[in-house]
């Protein structure tokens, strides 16, 4: 279920857009086009782009901005288009918000800024980092709280972050315990929580969505057999998300354990959404017998992007 900041919050299904690579590693253009369009066929409720599972950190900035202008202007409204930006400094993630606005992105997504695991900003630091964001794109903020970052974000600080800073309405909330702190911040933030969401490949989502998540952020691998068991839960029909959910969850579990990004672009392969599964090194190809375990669960999950290009 799709919604904008004018109305109607945006819910339901925001996967991830894988970024194709050609195999001498150059940018797949053409393929980042299939890939829009198999995730529009997929029934996708919005698409994130340029997020860690689009390996925005092996993107150079000039590569960023072809890749977001490219996307908004290829899905051109069909759904909501949420770009990443996330920086340590300030003024670069404030730069790339105003781009993403100019571009016709619907929202931003943004970790609280990092720098390994020792170089990070108290609270009231990160609260000013958002707040110059949100003054520079004007567009709605989606909080990534996410282990990768390293930084602890309490539930009172992002309750604090949704009422000192209007457009700061959305969280994807990925740590250990997601249920308990969606639960935890639906209850404390109230109305200002507009849109509390998950991640990890919904590798929690059942007892995300019990928990009040109004939508997950997976990959693009699955998110046609994903959007069925957000409905059911949506509509009251629990067992039947539950039993959804437990057939997917093989699938999902060894994705988010044993493959990670590499996944999806795995399968759009197999499934000729794009041409090569290429990833920028020091990332490397998933070893044969990895790739064989996942087929053989892609095969029996039958998603649309194992057959898409075929």
């Amino acid at each position: 279920m799709t919604g904008t900041s004018t109305g109607t919050p945006l819910s339901g299904v925001l996967p991830i857009a894988p970024t194709p690579f050609l195999d001498n590693g150059d940018l797949d253009l053409e393929g980042m086009r299939r890939v829009l369009d198999c995730m529009i066929d997929q029934g996708v409720d919005g698409i994130c782009i340029l997020a860690n599972y689009s390996e925005q950190f092996a993107l150079t900035d000039s590569e960023r901005q072809t890749l977001l202008e490219l996307s908004t202007a290829h899905v051109a409204g069909s759904v909501p288009v949420i770009a990443t930006i996330s920086h340590f400094s300030t003024r670069i993630a404030a730069e790339r918000a105003r781009q993403s606005a100019s571009a016709g992105a619907a929202m931003v997504m943004m970790m609280p800024p990092y720098h390994g695991v020792g170089l990070r900003a108290d609270e009231d630091g990160m609260l000013e980092h958002f707040q110059h964001v949100a003054e520079a794109g004007r567009l709605p903020i989606m909080v990534q709280d996410a282990p990768l970052a390293g930084v602890p974000l309490s539930v009172q600080f992002l309750v604090r972050l949704a009422r000192t800073i209007p457009l700061v309405r959305y969280f994807k909330i990925e740590v250990p315990g997601t249920a308990n702190k969606l639960r935890a911040l639906i209850a404390a933030g109230g109305d200002a929580i507009e849109g509390p969401f998950d991640g990890e490949e919904g590798i929690t989502l059942l007892a995300d969505l019990d928990a009040g998540a109004t939508g997950t952020m997976t990959s693009a691998l699955y998110p046609d057999l994903v959007k069925p068991i957000v409905e059911a839960h949506r509509e009251g029909r629990r067992e039947e998300a539950r039993a959804a959910y437990a057939r997917l969850l093989p699938l999902i579990n060894f994705e988010n354990r044993q493959c990670g990004l590499r996944a999806t672009k795995t399968v759009m392969m197999e499934g000729g959404v794009i041409r090569s599964d290429h990833v920028r090194h020091p990332q490397m190809p998933l070893p044969r017998e990895t790739r064989n375990e996942l087929m053989e669960l892609v095969r029996e999950a039958r998603p649309l992007a194992l057959t898409w290009g075929k």
